[in-house]
Order: structure tokens, then C-alpha cells, then sequence
């Protein structure tokens, strides 16, 4: 059957960058396996995780487990957990108050604390409360939840404004010195872009060729915008300028989470499929140049750019414990 240019292009593009996957095997490692903390007792889905710099603490949401772990990173063990949560899911801690916020998708609810094991603050009826982002510069709360996204003061937890939205938000970005919110929305098949000033859809750009577009990175200083879309894999990267996207790159299996690191000038893909893969861009060429083993299920992370350093979440299986893999990055 004959195929037009442009499919011929695309299939050519996807094949180079196959080779690539597997020419980075080949290439020089630069995530190093550092550390390895266990986390006993935490059984199933592993969500989203956050970083108190301070106080060398990593905070775990372990969905299935419903419990918030808090690991202390100079010991390389759990010191705590606030439990009993119901499918907690995104958390993000606050320096300047010395609390952790969670979102529990079970019980729709969103809760602070700092010491002790009850909530300082809390708000119910955010039904699947998902993903969480503070911004520092505007000391706001952002919230993904049902078909929508809220706005909350950081120290009542009280909701300042609810953006309707056509689909279920996944991962979103904040515009560091901007006004705008990139949202993924893949029951939607788009990525929709807020205003935060009017509260409003300033536009909606469509994902096409994928679906499945659930986690997100933004290089802002560079105008780019990452997703990576689960069927079929792929990254996709968009020019922020004009919402068309520019690019886009096979990678792994299932990723839930993507980082880009601005020093380096790559990406980091977490991947269910059991894989890490870097993709480092030079212009509008994205390749994988490395793809480093972890375990199947091990699709969340967080990624520190102060410590050079990536944290990856692995779920527990048969015989094997859940842990925190704690990789440097040469």
C-alpha cells in the first residue's frame, strides 16, 4: 500500500529514533544508583512524591498502602507516616509554614499537617483529588480534581476559586513568571491552558496521533512544553508560543512521570514498563540516549534539580519490598 511523505517522514523519524534507544545502551551511564531505602509494610501503587530540602526528608504517597511515608534521607529510612489516608495521591511540601499537604482521591480530600498525626487544616468534596503544585511566588495552592481545577490558600486550605474543565486533570505545569497553567486532560485528548488571573480556558491545544497524555514537563525559559502519551509511548514537546507542537520521540512503556532538567538540557521518563530513559534535546531533535533498568510498576518519581539527583519510586512484588531507589546524575 502506497504512504504519503509525511507518513514516510514520520515513520523514518520513528525508526532513527528506535536506533537511538538502542545506541544509548552503549553510551556512558549517568544515573547512578546511590542508595536504596525500603519502605516495609507498603504494598501496592505508589504515587507522587515531594522534598523537604531542609530537613532531608522525602514524603511518599503510597496510594494502595493509604498512608503518607516520610523518609528521613541522612538515616535512609522511614521515620513516620500519617495514616489512615484514603488513596492518597499528590503532596507537595510548604518550607515557609513546615507542613506537607495531600490529596486523597478516595475520600476527596485535601489535608495539612505539620507534627502531629491529625490535619492542621483540611477540605473535603474535591472528588479524586490528584495532583498537587504550590506556587511560591503567588503562595497558592493548585489542585487537580474531578472535572476541574481549584485554587486554595496554603494556610486554611479554604478554596479561592474552581476552574471547570472538559475531562479529568492530570499533570499540569505552572508558568514560573507567567499567568498561564498547562493541564493535561486526556479523557480530552488536549491540553488545556487556564489564565489564573480570569480563571478562565485561555485556549486548548489538541493532542493527535496519542492519547493517553498523562504526565508533563516545561522547559519555560526555552518555550517548551512535554507530555508523554502512554498509547502509543511517545514524548511530544509543544512550543508554548503557539500551542503546535514541534516534535515528538518513542520512549518507554506506561510513564507517569517526566522531569526536565534545565542544566543538562534533558528529560527523565519514569516508566511502569520498568525503565528510566533520558532524552536530551539539541534544538528540536530529542533522542534517547540512555535507558537505565528499575522494576516493573516503578513509574513514579521525583526528580531534585539542587542535588542533581532522581528518586524513584519501586511498588513491592514477589519477595521484594517497595523501596526508593535514590539515583545521582553525573
Amino acid at each position: 500500500m502506497a504512504i504519503s511523505g509525511a507518513e514516510a517522514v514520520g515513520r523514518a523519524t520513528r525508526v532513527a529514533a528506535l536506533l537511538l534507544v538502542g545506541a544509548a545502551s552503549a553510551s556512558a551511564q549517568s544515573l547512578m544508583l546511590a542508595q536504596t531505602i525500603d519502605l516495609p509494610g507498603v504494598t501496592g501503587r505508589i504515587d507522587h512524591l515531594d522534598i523537604d530540602l531542609e530537613g532531608n526528608r522525602l514524603f511518599v504517597a503510597a496510594l494502595a498502602a493509604g498512608s503518607l511515608e516520610v523518609i528521613d534521607l541522612r538515616m535512609g529510612k522511614r521515620i513516620a507516616g500519617f495514616a489512615p489516608l484514603s488513596e492518597p495521591q499528590g503532596v507537595a511540601y510548604l518550607p515557609a509554614r513546615r507542613r506537607v499537604v495531600v490529596t486523597s482521591g478516595g475520600s476527596g480530600r485535601v489535608e495539612a499537617y505539620e507534627s502531629a498525626p491529625a490535619p492542621v487544616a483540611s477540605v473535603a468534596k474535591l472528588e479524586d483529588a490528584d495532583n498537587l503544585r504550590f506556587d511560591a511566588r503567588t503562595d497558592l495552592l493548585f489542585v487537580g480534581y474531578g472535572r476541574a481545577f481549584a485554587v486554595l490558600d496554603p494556610q486554611t486550605l479554604a478554596i479561592t476559586r474552581r476552574i471547570e474543565l472538559p475531562g479529568h486533570p492530570e499533570a499540569f505545569e505552572l508558568e514560573p513568571a507567567g499567568r498561564r497553567v498547562f493541564v493535561n486532560v486526556p479523557s480530552a485528548g488536549q491540553i488545556a491552558v487556564i489564565d489564573r488571573q480570569s480563571g478562565t480556558i485561555a485556549s486548548a491545544w489538541p493532542v493527535t496521533g496519542a492519547a493517553g497524555n498523562f504526565p508533563m514537563a516545561l522547559d519555560d525559559a526555552s518555550n517548551r512544553l512535554y507530555i508523554a502519551t502512554r498509547r502509543p509511548a511517545l514524548l511530544q514537546a509543544y512550543d508554548t508560543t503557539s500551542g503546535k507542537r514541534v516534535a515528538e520521540v518513542p520512549i518507554c512503556a506506561d510513564a507517569d512521570d517526566l522531569f526536565f532538567d534545565a542544566q543538562r538540557r534533558q528529560l527523565y521518563a519514569v516508566c511502569g514498563q520498568g525503565v528510566v530513559e533520558v532524552v536530551r534535546r539539541r534544538a528540536d531533535r530529542y533522542e534517547v540516549v540512555e535507558r537505565l533498568q528499575t522494576a516493573p510498576g516503578a513509574r513514579t518519581g521525583l526528580f531534585v534539580s539542587r542535588l542533581s539527583t532522581l528518586f524513584v519510586a519501586v511498588p513491592a512484588r514477589a519477595g521484594a519490598t517497595a523501596q526508593i531507589r535514590v539515583y545521582t546524575i553525573e
